[in-house]
């Protein structure tokens, strides 16, 4: 699986992924579904020193690469969350928030969107990509309890931002 992710990040490089977003030096960003962490280098590229990354994934053995790779790059504001869905972050304490190519996958989706409603920032993001889903079904699973509005269509990215329906998280 690893070469298949090296072959796609070549032809589909991930900094070209993230670029959209609009992530700056000092933000706060939660890759939720981090995965093998295809999206590490590229992040914390953007966010500098100044930044924090965290990266969330349930496998172990995600979790494992991620410390790998923030050691042999010597990045120090990495930090990996094992878990499915509770980050253990404070309110409104992240910038931006990256599930990519995870929602497809999620047994719980509300549940995992509350948390991230819970951890963004008032004017934060939430930036979607998944091939795996229509767009029709990304909009409708990120809209559907009126959490987030689908705020711009990039070309490998949607972004979210929280709604003013605070009573809408309970």
């Amino acid at each position: 699986m690893a070469l298949t992710f090296k072959i796609r990040d070549f032809f589909r490089p991930r900094k070209d992924i993230v670029k959209e977003v609009g992530i700056k030096e000092g933000f706060q960003v939660l890759d939720y579904g981090c995965g093998s962490g295809s999206y590490v280098k590229a992040v914390v590229e953007l966010i500098g020193k100044s930044g924090k990354l965290y990266a969330l994934d349930v496998n172990p053995t995600a979790i494992e690469m991620i410390k790998q790779i923030a050691l042999k790059n010597h990045f120090t504001n990495v930090e990996s969350i094992l878990t499915d869905c509770n980050t253990g972050l404070p309110d409104n304490s992240i910038d931006v928030a990256l599930i990519y190519d995870v929602l497809h996958d999620l047994t719980e989706p509300q549940r995992v969107m509350k948390e991230l409603y819970r951890v963004l920032k008032p004017d934060g993001t939430l930036s979607l990509s998944d091939h795996h889903l229509q767009e029709s079904e990304i909009i409708s699973k990120l809209t559907k309890n009126e959490l987030f509005d689908l705020s711009r269509k990039g070309q490998k990215t949607y972004s979210f931002l929280k709604t003013k329906h605070p009573a809408q998280t309970t």
